[in-house]
């Protein structure tokens, strides 16, 4: 874990507009910063920074957050994983914490691992280009695929002489240990000596989703049957097979742009593919994909196209992980290619644009390619048909989530008609099998432990939630919203000589009843909480930038944009005055310079400036809080009313009625008129 004092130093010195202005290109709009927004595509300009909320805010596609979640989300970093980065920009040195040595030694083995990886990519990449050797074979070689310059640079390619031992007395030279020499795959000890494991190779550098090269692909050159084609990394600290895809840090944006993840099989195919224009692309590395490849797909997109060869091997490699995939929610087609080709050479004899309108017309839905390719397997063999039946079944079984139970019912009744059985007895046996699924987890896990893991995966879908799902979330609870907001706003400001605006609202709401959204209820502890335990450190930063990504998010959502300009101020004002089109936390001095003269005046008709009401917004916030709390008690009371009662028990009743009409009417004369949902 990072330690709290690097976070602190971290938060300290980040400048929203230098972050983001590391990605967008920014203009200066009155107070804000206004770019073409990076996560999907705009010709006007729709991405706007405030550097007083130290917030963004795409108008466009609605995305929003702070420095740290636009890191994550543009590079789809974790928290740890911005921060890190965040640390190296401004640098500050890293303080770890560890709960054993275990890890500290497991960590710092990591970390030495990626700069031995560094320092040979870099060596590689100096041989290709910058000796005779590596000039006439390695780079001839790559030159004879087809591959520029700037892609064989952009992907870091290399190349490992021939001699027995230069990468090895040049790491040695530098001091790198023997022992991580050897974990890295890049030295081997053979008869009792250290030598380079791919000399003579030409190298393709494995990298991480942060750009870190976790290992190495080393293709042979010359005819040898005894050696492999290809030499890989073996498995280490950072180098989990099951868990890379590579491309994917070139990929990534590209994927996030065009919602869609093209999977080949080899690296010439991802890196002509980039070549052609087509950047959205990784390969497996013709190994099963595994659910962390997915997952790692899934942090992009929900759409997965596999593009193989079209020969038998090509369409079985296709068909691995096929399971797991729907298990995941991907929405996956399937392209093969034709005419012997692989991606990489039928793209170079099409062409960009003609490669990219053939997958677009190829693309097959995988289940039923499936299921077609079983029934000509299977012929008129009327045993082989019913083991496809039940194939296809546990196959529609994996689209497991709640979210795709249309889609799931959707398959079942296209591949009953091509199965020519009838739907009923389908959807019967996919339940079946779904039936068998969960008794079979429930037997490995323990009843409380499979409670457990059940909590944390809804809670971790949850976490990444934007505006609209907040609208949907809280279309019932404006008024805890608003709450919510006056506190991260005001908190901390002065209500009189004795308290602040937080201890007001606080002791108006002792009745815990008054809030309902459970998120809501967390933001109001933890303000609570760090009010009592550093109240220095309170501010609408604290929750903006909070650890907890849920606080976060919902800090951010809250704190989003208090104007929002209708039809009518848009053609009245907009187009004459030339105003960014949302204002997006502008002070109120600022956001009247920005108005020409000639409106100024027509403009205060529509705006009223007060010195200060935030005692009176606050105020106005609980009242509203409260009516919201006596309307329901009085609908509760008037449907308690209309059950038969005692003569006492309904007098108390029509008592309580009264009561609490009087209330609503204290309330509503406070308010003035008053509408709740």
């Amino acid at each position: 874990m990072i330690s709290q004092n690097t976070i602190q130093q971290i938060l300290g010195r980040l400048d929203i507009i230098d972050v983001v202005g590391n990605f967008v290109k920014l203009k200066r709009r009155g107070s804000n910063y206004l770019g073409l927004c990076p996560f999907h595509n705009e010709k006007t300009p729709s991405f706007t920074v405030s550097p007083s909320k130290e917030l963004y805010k795409c108008f466009g596609c609605g995305r929003s957050g702070n420095a740290i979640s636009f890191v994550m989300e543009h590079e789809k970093y974790s928290y740890v994983e911005a921060l890190k980065w965040l640390a190296n920009r401004y640098g500050i040195e890293i303080e770890e914490t560890f709960q054993t040595d275990e890890q500290r030694q497991t960590q710092l083995a990591a970390d030495s691992l990626y700069i031995i990886n560094q320092f040979a990519q870099q060596f590689f990449t100096q041989q290709l280009f910058e000796t005779e050797e590596g000039r006439d074979i390695g780079l001839a070689y790559f030159k004879e695929r087809g591959f520029r310059e700037d892609i064989i640079k952009k992907f870091q390619l290399g190349y490992s002489p021939e001699q027995r031992d230069a990468f090895t007395r040049e790491a040695l030279d530098k001091q790198y240990n023997t022992e991580l020499l050897l974990k890295t795959g890049l030295v081997a000890l053979r008869n009792e000596q250290l030598t380079d494991n791919y000399r003579g190779r030409v190298i393709f550098p494995v990298h991480n989703h942060s750009g870190k090269v976790l290992g190495f692909g080393a293709r042979i050159l010359k005819n040898n049957d005894k050696a492999p084609k290809y030499i890989n990394t073996p498995e280490n600290e950072i180098y989990i097979k099951s868990k890379i895809l590579y491309g994917s840090y070139f990929a990534r944006q590209a994927i996030d742009k065009a919602d869609e993840c093209l999977l080949v099989e080899g690296y010439t195919d991802v890196l002509s593919l980039h070549q052609a224009g087509i950047e959205n692309v990784v390969a497996s590395g013709g190994t099963s994909l595994t659910p962390d490849q997915l997952r790692l797909i899934k942090k992009y997109t929900n759409n997965l196209t596999i593009i193989y060869d079209g020969d038998a091997a090509g369409v079985k490699a296709a068909m691995r992980g096929l399971d797991l995939a729907l298990e995941e929610g991907l929405n996956v087609k399937l392209v093969l290619i034709p005419d012997n080709d692989d991606p990489d050479s039928y793209v170079n004899k099409l062409g960009a644009g003609a490669f990219t309108q053939f997958v677009q017309k190829n693309k097959k839905d995988v289940i039923l390619f499936q299921l077609e390719v079983a029934l000509k397997d299977a012929g008129n063999d009327s045993v082989k048909k019913s083991e496809v039946v039940n194939r296809i079944a546990e196959t529609i079984s994996r689209i497991n989530k709640v979210e795709d139970f249309t889609k799931q019912q959707d398959y079942i009744k296209q591949c009953a008609e091509i199965l020519k059985i009838e739907e009923s007895g389908l959807h019967a046996l996919v339940n079946k099998f779904i039936r068998d699924k969960i008794s079979t987890l429930e037997k490995k896990l323990p009843f409380e432990e499979a409670k457990t893991h059940e909590e944390n995966i809804r809670q971790a879908e949850a976490t990444d939630y934007d505006d609209a799902t907040f609208n949907l979330l809280f279309k019932d609870e404006l008024q805890e919203r608003e709450v919510a907001r006056i506190l991260l706003e005001y908190g901390i400001r002065k209500w009189d000589d004795q308290k602040l605006v937080a201890d007001y609202l606080f002791e108006e709401m002792v009745d815990e009843s008054l809030i309902d959204n459970a998120d809501i209820i967390r933001l109001l502890a933890a303000f609570k909480e760090a009010l009592q335990s550093n109240p220095e450190s309170v501010n609408r930063n604290f929750f903006i930038y909070h650890p907890d990504t849920k606080l976060s998010t919902l800090a951010v959502s809250l704190l989003n944009f208090p104007y929002e300009e209708s039809d009518h101020w848009r053609q009245e004002f907009s187009q004459s005055t030339g105003f960014q089109q949302n204002l997006f936390e502008q002070s109120y001095e600022d956001f009247i310079r920005t108005i020409s003269p000639g409106n100024k005046e027509e403009l205060m008709g529509y705006l009223k400036m007060d010195e200060d009401r935030t005692n009176e917004e606050v105020e106005s916030a609980i009242n509203y809080l409260k009516l919201r709390k006596i309307k329901r008690m009085l609908l509760e009371n008037q449907l308690d009313l209309e059950k038969e009662h005692s003569p006492e028990e309904f007098a108390i009743l029509h008592q309580t009625h009264e009561h609490l009409k009087k209330m609503e009417m204290e309330l509503t004369k406070k308010l003035g008129t008053v509408i709740i949902r």
